[in-house]
């Protein structure tokens, strides 16, 4: 039997890189998807190649969180699972990063995944289960040069992880993160050769990791596999963290 067969889930940010992967994987294994992703082009897309449903959602926006969520029952009459996917990078140094970069961030990385969580956590209460799972980054552990707004909010999302986890526990939702080291992404293959093949060679794996490498993390974790494991966070990054 597939690992998420018949659960609802929905995947923000799931247009391109380790949301779609994500959104296929769960596909594959089963689950009505629902891809909430701003760029109407790439979440069209995912929907398209999954079989799923698309919702352009902006998650800072909480009127669109609630009418995403709004679709999602009105289609499925219910959420099974929540994956905290999206997210936005906007570098800097502390001395050179403006108000406008820092509250960016921040709105999407952070808000973006407090309010998802909190409207998918009043229906799965109702329904007496439910999984939602955050995404984090290697950096939240040791920090990373020039993001200062990006590691703030991959550690916050650390902390309401666990604040979480103890919250709805009693209401039989598991609460989760992961936290991805080097990962191959539209974003990644941007980046000078140089620098990709120095950052692979700090990876004890010798290898940079893929999208779909995480994405049967999120499928584990979802699943009723996982069914006692709540307040965790897994690192998948081929063992930068040690």
């Amino acid at each position: 039997m597939n690992l998420l067969e018949g659960k609802v889930c929905i995947i923000t940010g799931a247009g391109r890189g380790i949301g779609k992967a994500t959104a296929i994987k769960f596909a594959e294994e089963g689950a009505k998807v629902v891809v909430a992703e701003f760029d109407e082009t790439s979440g069209q897309s995912t929907a398209d190649a999954v079989g799923g449903a698309f919702v352009k959602t902006n998650v800072s926006d909480k009127d669109n969180v609630d009418a995403l969520i709004q679709s999602t029952m009105d289609a499925f009459g219910r959420i099974d699972v929540l994956v905290n996917n999206a997210g936005i990078l906007m570098d800097g140094t502390l001395a050179k990063m403006e108000e406008d970069q820092f509250d960016a961030v921040i709105n999407v990385n952070l808000k973006g995944v407090y309010l998802c969580g909190r409207a998918v956590s009043n229906i799965m209460k109702e329904q007496g289960s439910g999984v939602i799972l955050n995404a984090s980054s290697v950096v939240a552990h040791n920090g990373n040069f020039g993001q200062t707004n990006y590691v703030a909010t991959k550690s916050g999302v650390i902390g309401m992880t666990k604040v979480w986890a103890r919250e709805l526990g009693k209401d039989g939702i598991r609460v989760n993160a992961v936290a991805p080291g080097f990962i191959k992404t539209d974003m990644t293959a941007q980046m000078p050769e140089k620098i990709i093949q120095m950052m692979g060679d700090k990876v004890p794996l010798k290898r940079w990791g893929e999208p779909e490498d995480i994405a049967n993390v999120y499928c584990f974790l979802a699943s009723d596999e996982a069914s006692y494991i709540s307040g965790t966070v897994l690192n998948v990054d081929g063992g930068v963290v040690v």
